[in-house]
């Protein structure tokens, strides 16, 4: 593949990294007023706000190369903080199976970053099997409302969240991937419980969510009744693609390189040990293959396709490469990365190596457990078929 960039590719390049340097963060600022000023700016630039949307949809129809381009500038930089849940993940469904009527409603607030959405998938006793979830649906006898009770968990943002889309169980009859249906509500209403859930890294971003008696206008449900499995599946795409963070991953990877090459260590630095250097030069071969992977998976995009199977095979190696970075920086912190609860020792990242190697632990069980990639890549990429009736 010749990833060399045109002379058309190398303006657009240059024309990102002065938007992003223009329009970034000033220390002292109102943040909030910059991220919204971010966001309008970017959208001024012809859907640069949304560079994943299609044209149709205001998007700005970037080729693969361009898409690229924006991911490796946007990784070195500061850009707002921009949650996935609702123009990554849901945005796309609702293109796909969404009426034009969810489209006119839903969107506009999206793009403009109005609401914030949550991901109401996992369950207690479903989290890899996602189709084995219990949250029930029960239709009125008038038609026009679905009562929903259950409990989600592991929902990140849910306690930021203004509406979740939520997959619910309208019936349970046949395969359980059928009666799945997809459901939209609001968060701030009674009968939605949210309860944090502290995570081994000490931060507060999931949480488990109990849903009593909340009541969901019919008008709120993506595509048919019973039909939510294939949007719930679009969506998984769409969020391992995400999960990857390639581009994240080889800024990380340089800037362990730079901390390392600062730590002094006999006559060289740390970074001449051959051990460390062995194990960089590892994951630069595997990132680079990883990149490829990206770029086919855009390339494909681009021509009107679903991510597809590709993305299982991102995230499967995406997540793999962030762990590996993170325990690297972890274990260069050497005996110092050990007091990363208290007061700082050693070299300056010792304490967030450690704290960054303990949050890595949960990449390669969210957006789909690396098991549950696999049984997926090896059906619908090897053509081997899986257990009769397995999730995928």
């Amino acid at each position: 593949m010749d990833i060399d960039l045109s002379a058309d590719d190398l303006a657009f390049q240059a024309d990102v990294e002065n938007f992003l340097d223009s329009n970034a963060y000033k220390p002292g600022t109102d943040y909030m007023a910059w991220r919204s000023g971010w966001f309008a700016k970017a959208g001024e630039k012809g859907g640069w706000d949304v560079p994943k949307w299609p044209v149709d949809f205001g998007g700005p129809g970037w080729t693969p190369t361009q898409h690229f381009i924006w991911q490796k500038a946007t990784a070195t930089r500061q850009t707002p903080l921009d949650l996935p849940f609702g123009p990554v993940m849901l945005a796309p469904m609702l293109m796909q199976y969404g009426t034009k009527e969810q489209q006119e409603r839903f969107l506009p607030d999206i793009r403009a970053r109005r609401v914030n959405w949550c991901q109401g998938y996992s369950e207690p006793g479903a989290g890899s099997d996602l189709a084995n979830l219990k949250t029930s649906a029960e239709l009125s006898a008038d038609g026009t409302h679905y009562t929903v009770n259950g409990t989600k968990i592991w929902t990140t943002a849910a306690h930021m969240a203004d509406w979740m889309f939520c997959l619910t169980r309208t019936s349970s009859s046949g395969k359980k991937q059928d009666g799945i249906t997809f459901l939209l509500f609001p968060m701030k209403q009674p009968g939605v419980e949210v309860k944090p859930i502290i995570t081994l890294g000490g931060a507060h971003t999931v949480n488990m969510v109990h849903i009593t008696d909340v009541k969901v206008p019919v008008e709120n449900r993506i595509g048919q009744e019973g039909k939510g499995w294939s949007v719930a599946k679009g969506l998984l795409q769409h969020e391992r693609t995400g999960i990857a963070g390639i581009s994240n991953s080889i800024v990380a990877l340089e800037k362990l390189k730079a901390r390392a090459e600062g730590v002094k260590k006999g006559t060289g630095t740390l970074l001449d040990e051959p051990g460390l250097r062995t194990k960089i030069a590892e994951l630069e071969i595997d990132l680079m293959a990883a990149e490829y992977t990206e770029l086919r998976s855009l390339a494909a995009a681009a021509s009107g396709q679903a991510p597809g199977p590709a993305s299982s095979i991102l995230k499967l190696k995406g997540t793999d490469i962030q762990q590996r970075i993170q325990k690297l920086t972890m274990q260069a912190g050497g005996l110092f990365a050990a007091a990363w609860g208290g007061k700082k020792h050693g070299p300056s990242f010792a304490r967030d190596g450690m704290s960054g190697y303990l949050a890595s632990r949960a990449y390669t069980i969210y957006g789909g457990a690396s098991e549950v990639q696999k049984d997926v890549i090896a059906k619908n990429v090897l053509g081997i078929a899986g257990k009769k009736g397995k999730s995928d």
